[in-house]
Parts: structure tokens; C-alpha cells; sequence
């Protein structure tokens, strides 16, 4: 029997297959990551809440396997509801909050037979790329404390890269799963809108007004982010976006791949150019056509993603908030006080945006028909210093908007996106990069980032003990 100690540190699918072989126990497994958490957990500040009591209760009560994760630990980012639970999204302002039901990635998880032990940090109402509150404090980088696990899922993607969870969900309206998954080294699977219904989430996320925000799988590595995915995906009708695709879709034939290092001309680092590079030659390697190519008629895509997810939210967050300003964090304000300097969109610059949009997405899915994959850096930077703003790269010093230039566009545009590490930059941090692909192709950019896996090895834990 092994000792409780290293089940934390196994791979989900390593875990799930000792659990299924009986190998180790519910109760270890669970026995495991709560003990590494007390441990790691003061130097990362990860999670809001940790189910400890009632995860044991749990692991001890389940003695038959009851799905594909059967006793295996993990962890959601604490904007999606548990029954009974504040859900604080780092806000004084829910503090008062308690969810009457679970969320539906929480019900799919718990119908896998997986055992939630706890919810992770994030910024301000989700609205930041640090994850920072008055609530729960700042989650820090398990590779360097000096540095942002970054947002909104940055507790998320801390939590699964240190081994304190096998896997769990976060979501993404604006890089935030892919973002903190290239800081912290692991896998994150933004997916094409209404694929991983976002019942039960706050802000809601799955509206008609726009394709933003998504809910998604994050984990160590691909497979396991394949096991999350196969679990979380699935028709629900209560999400506008969610469509009977089946879950599985995976187009025929070989991939077609426009790899660019640049969106928009933005710069990036030595090591993220280098990653992108390698990935490139690998993919091709394996038989795939992997062309340099940038996708024109994307200018316009960081500024259009701003107006949604910034301008046009930006006055009723200041209603939600009126009053109560001075209880309010910088990471829930930074971005909304820039938006409320702008003036108030009118109902024809919203449909303006909206028909926008639109053609772009059109033009680029055009292109897409010659490419399906775009191979992409994840963003211009590696893990940044907590608060700061400017960053260098070979070329210029660029600013935070910038940076993530190559995150929005799956946003925006509603397309899925994986981001996957690659390796370390010189500062001994991750580095990654970027597949994107056609909406509801997700097992394509699965099976590439296997791929790529494969010729990869295994990545490097982070040096946090």
C-alpha cells in the first residue's frame, strides 16, 4: 500500500485506476490531498474553502464505484454554486450568500463519483488576471511565490499544479482558465460555448448576449483533462448555447495547422516563441501540415472583446456596487474603473459590436475551413510579478491588454481553445501554447495536445514542498 502522502501527487487517471482496482481507498485518496493542502496551502492561499469533515464522510461512505472518477479528490473554482455554500467570487459583497443547489458541473462530478474537497481562489467578481480579494487573500504561484498563479481561476490552476487537487473546473471569459494553466504549468480546456453547461454559475455566464464565458476542464495533463472533459460535457437545455453534439465529435482527417507567434504583431518572449516553434516542428513531425501563417482581419478582435467584457457590463457593476465602493478590492476595480471613463455604449453601438462580431467570426471561420487548428502562444509573457502591469519582451515593452491578445479571440469568437506547457523560460517558469479550434471540435485539440505530450515527456512539478 502506498504511502498516503504520494497518492496526492499521481496523476487523476492514476488515482481513478487505483481506486477502480481497489488499490487504495476512497478515504486515502482524499486522506491525501487534505494533508498536502494543510501543508502547501498557507504559502499559496489556493483555496476559500476546504470540505475536509464532509470529504472523508464522503470518501468513507463510498465503497462501490459509482463512475469513471470514483473517489478521486477534486476541486471547483468558487464560482460555481455548492449546495449550501457562499459562492464569494472574492467579494464582501456575498458575503451573506448561500447556494441553494449545486451547480451542473457540480451534479456531473458528483454522478462521476468524484469527491469535492474544496473551492479555489479568484479575484473580484472574476473581473482581474490575479487572483486577489479582501476575503480570501492572494493566491501565489506554486513555481515562485513572487509571482501571480493568475486569474480569474488562478486557485484553481495553483491547486491542481501543487498536487493538493487531481483535477477540477474553472471558467473562461477572457483567458481564464488558459491563463492560469500557462502560469502554473498544467493543462486548461476553454470549450466552445454551452459544450460544459454553466448552470449554477455566477456572473452567469451563459446568455444570449454573447459567447464569452465558458465553463472547462483543468488538470495536469491532457488525458486527464480528456477523463474531465468526457465527465463535465453534455446537452443541458437550460444553457442557450448547449447543443446535442455529440461529446466525442472528432473530425476526419488529418489537421491542417496555421501556426503564428505573433497575433496582431505583439511581441513575446524568447521561450514562448521557442515553444511555439517546437510545437510546430513535432506537429509535423507527426504528419501534419503545419504552415506559418497569421489570420488576417483580427485587428479589431481585442478591442470588440474589451467592449463586452469590460465597457458594456461596466454600468451595472457600478449599480451592483454603488455605495459600497470602499469595500471593494483593485482587482474588481481596475478593469471597471478604465470602462466607466468611456462613455455608456447606446443601443446602436451594441448592435454595432454585436454585427461585428458576427462577420469576423464568419471571415474567420471561412479561413478555418483551410485551417482548422491555429497553433498560437497562450500569451506574450511567462508568470508576472503580483501587480504589475508593463512587461518586456526581445522587441518593446508592452502592457497587460496586449499580452493577452492571443487569449480573447477564442472568447470573442466562441471557439474552442487548450492551452498545454512546453517547458521553462529562463526563470525556471512555464512556458506554453495555444491550440484553437472550429466550435465543437474539442477532441481535436485534445488529440494534438497528446501529441504533443507525447514528444514533450512528462512536465516538471513545481518546486513548491
Amino acid at each position: 500500500m502506498p504511502a498516503d502522502s504520494a497518492i496526492a501527487t499521481w496523476t487523476l487517471r492514476q488515482q481513478a485506476a487505483a481506486l477502480r482496482e481497489r488499490r487504495i481507498s476512497p478515504l486515502e485518496a482524499v486522506d491525501s490531498a487534505l494533508a498536502r493542502i494543510e501543508r502547501l496551502n498557507p504559502r499559496l492561499q489556493a483555496f476559500t474553502a476546504v470540505y475536509d469533515d464532509r470529504a472523508r464522510a464522503q470518501a468513507a461512505a463510498a465503497q462501490e464505484s459509482g463512475g469513471g472518477l470514483h473517489g478521486v479528490p477534486v476541486t471547483v473554482k468558487d464560482s460555481f454554486d455548492v449546495a449550501g455554500e457562499p459562492t464569494l467570487c472574492g467579494s464582501r459583497l456575498r458575503l451573506g450568500h448561500r447556494a441553494s443547489s449545486d451547480s451542473l458541473v457540480v451534479q456531473r462530478l458528483r454522478a462521476a463519483g468524484a469527491i469535492l474537497i474544496g473551492k479555489t481562489n479568484v479575484p473580484e467578481l472574476l473581473a482581474n488576471y490575479e487572483s486577489d480579494n479582501h476575503v480570501t487573500g492572494r493566491t501565489n504561484n506554486p513555481w515562485r511565490l513572487d509571482r501571480t498563479s493568475g486569474g480569474s481561476s488562478g486557485g484553481e490552476a495553483a491547486a491542481i499544479a501543487s498536487c493538493l487537487s487531481a483535477g477540477g473546473v474553472g471558467s473562461d471569459g477572457g483567458g481564464s482558465i488558459r491563463q492560469p494553466a500557462h502560469f502554473c504549468g498544467i493543462a486548461g480546456l476553454k470549450p466552445t460555448p454551452g459544450r460544459v453547461p454553466a448552470v449554477g454559475h455566477f456572473p452567469k455566464i451563459n446568455h444570449p448576449g454573447g459567447l464569452l464565458g465558458v465553463a472547462g476542464p483543468m488538470a495536469r495533463n491532457t488525458g486527464d483533462l480528456r477523463l474531465l472533459y468526457t465527465v463535465l460535457a453534455g446537452h443541458d437545455p437550460r444553457d442557450p448555447f448547449s447543443a446535442p453534439v455529440p461529446v466525442d465529435y472528432a473530425p476526419a482527417g488529418g489537421s491542417r495547422i496555421a501556426l503564428a507567434h505573433r497575433v496582431n504583431g505583439v511581441p513575446v518572449s524568447s521561450a514562448i516563441h521557442s515553444a511555439v516553434t517546437r510545437a510546430g516542428q513535432w506537429l509535423e513531425e507527426a504528419g501534419h501540415a503545419v504552415e506559418e501563417r497569421e489570420m488576417p482581419g483580427l485587428e479589431r478582435a481585442p478591442n470588440l472583446w474589451s467592449f463586452f467584457f469590460t465597457r458594456l457590463p461596466a454600468r451595472f457593476t457600478a449599480r451592483m456596487i454603488a455605495g459600497r465602493e470602499s469595500e471593494m478590492h483593485r482587482t474588481g476595480t481596475e478593469f471597471l474603473e478604465r470602462a466607466l471613463e468611456q462613455p455608456e455604449p447606446d443601443a446602436r453601438e451594441i448592435v454595432e459590436a454585436l454585427a461585428e462580431r458576427d462577420r469576423l467570426r464568419a471571415a474567420l471561420l471561412g479561413q478555418m475551413e483551410l485551417y482548422p487548428v491555429l497553433l498560437w502562444p497562450t500569451m506574450s509573457v511567462s508568470a508576472f510579478k503580483h501587480g504589475q502591469r508593463r512587461f518586456s519582451t526581445p522587441d518593446r515593452e508592452i502592457g497587460m491588454f496586449q499580452a493577452n491578445f492571443p487569449l480573447v479571440l477564442a472568447n470573442l469568437l466562441g471557439l474552442p481553445a487548450l492551452v498545454l506547457p512546453m517547458g521553462l523560460d529562463e526563470d525556471g517558469l512555464p512556458v506554453s501554447v495555444q491550440l484553437i479550434g472550429r466550435p465543437w471540435e474539442e477532441w481535436r485539440l485534445l488529440d494534438l495536445a497528446e501529441e504533443l505530450e507525447r514528444r514533450r515527456g512528462a512536465f516538471p512539478a513545481p518546486p513548491i514542498e
